[in-house]
Protein backbone atom coordinates (compact mmCIF):
# COMPACT_ATOMS: atom_id res chain seq x y z
CA UNK A 1 0.00 0.00 0.00
CA UNK A 2 1.47 3.02 -1.08
CA UNK A 3 0.59 6.74 0.63
CA UNK A 4 0.24 10.46 0.07
CA UNK A 5 0.02 13.37 2.00
CA UNK A 6 -2.70 15.76 0.20
CA UNK A 7 -1.46 19.08 0.19
CA UNK A 8 -3.96 22.05 0.26
CA UNK A 9 -3.14 24.41 -2.60
CA UNK A 10 -4.09 27.17 0.17
CA UNK A 11 -1.65 25.98 2.84
CA UNK A 12 -4.30 25.19 4.72
CA UNK A 13 -3.17 23.67 7.91
CA UNK A 14 -6.10 23.43 10.17
CA UNK A 15 -6.66 19.91 7.81
CA UNK A 16 -4.72 17.21 6.94
CA UNK A 17 -5.54 14.81 4.59
CA UNK A 18 -3.36 11.35 3.84
CA UNK A 19 -4.45 9.40 0.60
CA UNK A 20 -3.54 5.44 0.41
CA UNK A 21 -3.90 3.15 -2.48
CA UNK A 22 -4.22 -0.86 -2.86
CA UNK A 23 -4.22 -2.35 -5.89
CA UNK A 24 -6.12 -5.71 -5.76
CA UNK A 25 -5.10 -8.43 -8.49
CA UNK A 26 -6.40 -8.76 -10.95
CA UNK A 27 -8.45 -5.67 -11.56
CA UNK A 28 -9.80 -3.86 -8.50
CA UNK A 29 -8.67 -0.70 -6.95
CA UNK A 30 -9.06 0.22 -3.19
CA UNK A 31 -8.74 3.73 -2.02
CA UNK A 32 -8.99 5.21 1.61
CA UNK A 33 -8.52 9.02 2.72
CA UNK A 34 -7.41 9.60 6.03
CA UNK A 35 -8.40 12.66 7.48
CA UNK A 36 -7.81 14.97 10.56
CA UNK A 37 -10.12 18.06 11.09
CA UNK A 38 -9.56 18.67 14.94
CA UNK A 39 -11.48 21.84 14.61
CA UNK A 40 -14.78 19.87 12.75
CA UNK A 41 -14.41 22.60 9.96
CA UNK A 42 -15.47 20.23 7.22
CA UNK A 43 -18.87 20.14 6.19
CA UNK A 44 -20.29 16.99 5.51
CA UNK A 45 -22.86 16.08 3.03
CA UNK A 46 -26.67 13.96 4.02
CA UNK A 47 -26.08 10.27 3.64
CA UNK A 48 -27.86 8.69 0.80
CA UNK A 49 -28.88 5.35 0.38
CA UNK A 50 -28.40 3.01 -3.03
CA UNK A 51 -24.50 4.70 -3.62
CA UNK A 52 -26.54 6.79 -6.89
CA UNK A 53 -24.63 8.16 -9.40
CA UNK A 54 -24.86 11.88 -9.41
CA UNK A 55 -23.19 14.83 -10.81
CA UNK A 56 -21.62 17.85 -9.51
CA UNK A 57 -20.18 16.08 -6.43
CA UNK A 58 -17.90 18.15 -7.08
CA UNK A 59 -19.28 21.39 -5.60
CA UNK A 60 -19.41 19.93 -1.72
CA UNK A 61 -17.23 18.26 -0.13
CA UNK A 62 -15.42 15.83 -2.35
CA UNK A 63 -12.34 13.14 -2.67
CA UNK A 64 -11.49 12.37 -6.33
CA UNK A 65 -9.89 9.71 -7.85
CA UNK A 66 -8.02 10.65 -11.14
CA UNK A 67 -6.67 7.42 -13.33
CA UNK A 68 -4.26 7.98 -16.39
CA UNK A 69 -2.75 5.86 -18.73
CA UNK A 70 0.77 6.06 -20.04
CA UNK A 71 1.49 7.51 -23.19
CA UNK A 72 -2.28 8.09 -23.73
CA UNK A 73 -3.94 11.07 -23.52
CA UNK A 74 -7.69 9.57 -22.31
CA UNK A 75 -8.15 9.56 -18.57
CA UNK A 76 -10.80 8.93 -15.71
CA UNK A 77 -11.84 11.08 -13.16
CA UNK A 78 -14.10 9.20 -9.99
CA UNK A 79 -15.39 11.50 -7.86
CA UNK A 80 -16.57 9.82 -4.37
CA UNK A 81 -18.92 12.01 -1.56
CA UNK A 82 -19.00 11.67 1.87
CA UNK A 83 -22.70 10.89 1.63
CA UNK A 84 -21.63 7.65 -0.46
CA UNK A 85 -22.87 9.09 -4.28
CA UNK A 86 -20.08 8.63 -6.58
CA UNK A 87 -19.85 9.07 -10.62
CA UNK A 88 -17.15 8.48 -13.21
CA UNK A 89 -16.55 10.97 -16.06
CA UNK A 90 -14.29 9.75 -19.15
CA UNK A 91 -12.32 12.62 -20.97
CA UNK A 92 -10.19 11.80 -24.10
CA UNK A 93 -7.79 14.77 -23.37
CA UNK A 94 -7.00 17.68 -20.95
CA UNK A 95 -10.12 18.79 -20.09
CA UNK A 96 -12.21 17.18 -22.96
CA UNK A 97 -14.72 17.21 -23.78
CA UNK A 98 -15.88 20.78 -22.06
CA UNK A 99 -19.50 19.56 -21.20
CA UNK A 100 -20.22 20.15 -17.80
CA UNK A 101 -21.31 17.99 -16.31
CA UNK A 102 -18.93 15.28 -18.52
CA UNK A 103 -19.58 12.43 -20.47
CA UNK A 104 -20.09 9.49 -17.74
CA UNK A 105 -18.26 7.19 -18.04
CA UNK A 106 -19.27 2.98 -17.25
CA UNK A 107 -16.33 1.09 -17.51
CA UNK A 108 -15.14 1.75 -13.77
CA UNK A 109 -18.00 0.02 -10.84
CA UNK A 110 -18.36 0.61 -7.57
CA UNK A 111 -17.50 -2.25 -4.95
CA UNK A 112 -17.83 -0.38 -1.90
CA UNK A 113 -17.97 3.52 -0.77
CA UNK A 114 -17.79 3.78 3.00
CA UNK A 115 -17.71 7.00 5.09
CA UNK A 116 -15.92 6.34 8.10
CA UNK A 117 -14.46 7.37 11.15
CA UNK A 118 -11.17 8.59 9.66
CA UNK A 119 -12.35 9.93 6.48
CA UNK A 120 -13.92 7.71 3.25
CA UNK A 121 -13.11 4.52 2.32
CA UNK A 122 -13.73 3.47 -1.44
CA UNK A 123 -13.08 -0.07 -3.54
CA UNK A 124 -13.06 -0.20 -7.35
CA UNK A 125 -13.48 -2.42 -9.69
CA UNK A 126 -11.51 -1.87 -13.29
CA UNK A 127 -11.88 -4.84 -14.96
CA UNK A 128 -13.57 -3.20 -18.01
CA UNK A 129 -11.39 -0.06 -18.15
CA UNK A 130 -8.80 -2.52 -18.06
CA UNK A 131 -9.70 -4.85 -20.65
CA UNK A 132 -11.50 -2.64 -23.26
CA UNK A 133 -7.66 -0.93 -23.48
CA UNK A 134 -5.43 -3.90 -22.69
CA UNK A 135 -4.20 -2.72 -19.85
CA UNK A 136 -1.91 -3.87 -16.69
CA UNK A 137 -1.38 -2.17 -13.71
CA UNK A 138 2.20 -0.75 -15.03
CA UNK A 139 0.25 1.19 -17.61
CA UNK A 140 -1.70 3.40 -15.18
CA UNK A 141 -0.79 5.85 -13.00
CA UNK A 142 -2.97 7.85 -10.23
CA UNK A 143 -3.75 11.46 -9.05
CA UNK A 144 -5.74 12.00 -5.80
CA UNK A 145 -7.00 15.31 -4.71
CA UNK A 146 -10.27 16.25 -2.43
CA UNK A 147 -12.36 19.21 -2.65
CA UNK A 148 -13.00 20.07 1.50
CA UNK A 149 -15.99 22.78 1.92
CA UNK A 150 -15.49 24.04 5.68
CA UNK A 151 -16.88 26.73 7.77
CA UNK A 152 -13.88 28.86 6.83
CA UNK A 153 -14.81 28.02 2.73
CA UNK A 154 -13.64 25.73 -0.01
CA UNK A 155 -9.78 23.72 -0.29
CA UNK A 156 -8.43 22.37 -2.52
CA UNK A 157 -5.97 19.30 -1.72
CA UNK A 158 -3.85 17.30 -4.29
CA UNK A 159 -0.63 15.10 -4.39
CA UNK A 160 0.72 18.44 -5.16
CA UNK A 161 0.19 22.01 -6.83
CA UNK A 162 2.32 22.48 -10.02
CA UNK A 163 -0.51 24.95 -12.03
CA UNK A 164 -0.92 28.57 -10.80
CA UNK A 165 -4.27 27.79 -9.89
CA UNK A 166 -5.98 24.27 -8.05
CA UNK A 167 -6.24 22.16 -11.32
CA UNK A 168 -7.01 18.27 -10.38
CA UNK A 169 -6.69 17.75 -14.42
CA UNK A 170 -3.02 18.62 -14.36
CA UNK A 171 -1.40 15.08 -15.37
CA UNK A 172 1.98 16.31 -13.73
CA UNK A 173 -0.03 16.25 -10.06
CA UNK A 174 -1.10 12.25 -10.69
CA UNK A 175 1.89 11.05 -8.61
CA UNK A 176 1.13 7.18 -7.93
CA UNK A 177 2.35 4.57 -10.00
CA UNK A 178 2.35 0.69 -10.18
Amino acid sequence: MASYELNAFDRMQAISLVGAIEQQSPYNLNVGFWLRDPNQLIVWPELVAAHPRQDFLWEDTCFEIFVGVKDQDFYREINLSPSQAWQVYQFEEYRYPEDIPPCPAHDIELNQLKRTHYGLNVSLDCTEFMLKHQLKWHDLYLGLSAVLKTSKGTHYFAMQHSSPQADFHNKRDWLHQF
